[in-house]
């Protein structure tokens, strides 16, 4: 009977702190929104209110890494258990990151609006990127909640969507620069937001990395896609 209340104790911890890393991914994903409308609208005052989450979010971060050490502390976990802690952690500082990368966009655009010729620039390829970031930040809160290793193989397979429409946006981000020299410095404006966006799709296929680690035991992180989809068969 004491050993189950224990491991009651422990599983109501655990729940709990995931909880927490959800309730701070939909922070985050509320500056993603908000910075995205920003982007597609050039609006200053959705721009600055990009920020209005970042303090709460840094202080989950730190609040989520207190309870986990609390929780290794005292019931020193082992195996699958102490995998989720880790995995836990790692998603939470990611998600963290993904925060100051929305704060980023915001500012870029901010600059870009002060520049004067918001209207000019090739963005609508950058709004459709920032919205598939946006959605993979949001499967990979998903996968996470359910550790489901399929949609996290999924999410890092549409990374690599991601990756090319940022590699592409470059090229002709390069060649508009070359076309009209006085759009140099809004276009990278435009360039630094175009990594941002790109930045927030890495953190989202951390996330899913983390998924597979707890369920499987297996780091996954450089590993081919192939050998990935080797692991969780």
């Amino acid at each position: 009977m004491p050993d189950k209340h224990i491991s009651t104790q422990f599983d109501s911890e655990l729940t709990s702190v995931s909880s927490q890393v959800l309730e701070m991914g939909g922070l985050v994903e509320s500056q993603i929104r908000q910075a995205i409308y920003a982007l597609s609208q050039f609006n200053l005052d959705a721009a600055q209110a990009v920020s209005t989450h970042e303090a709460r979010v840094n202080a989950m971060e730190i609040e989520i890494d207190h309870a986990l050490s609390s929780i290794i502390a005292r019931r020193q976990p082992t195996a699958r258990d102490l995998r989720l802690l880790i995995a836990i952690s790692k998603t939470t500082a990611n998600l963290e990151r993904v925060g100051d990368e929305a704060e980023k966009i915001a500012r870029m655009v901010r600059s870009i609006i002060e520049s004067g010729s918001p209207r000019s620039l090739p963005s609508l390829e950058l709004r459709v990127a920032a919205d598939m970031a946006s959605g993979l930040l949001n499967k990979a809160l998903d996968a996470f909640a359910r550790l489901d290793v399929n949609a996290a193989v999924t999410i890092l397979k549409e990374d690599d969507l991601i990756d090319e429409e940022f590699d592409g946006f470059v090229r002709k981000l390069i060649t508009y620069m070359m076309e009209d020299p006085r759009m140099i410095s809004p276009s990278l404006d435009l360039l630094f937001l175009a990594k941002a966006i790109e930045r927030i799709g890495d953190h989202a296929k951390n996330i899913a990395e983390f998924i597979i680690y707890v369920v499987k035991g297996e780091d996954v992180r450089h590993t081919s896609m192939e050998k990935i989809e080797a692991v969780i068969k």
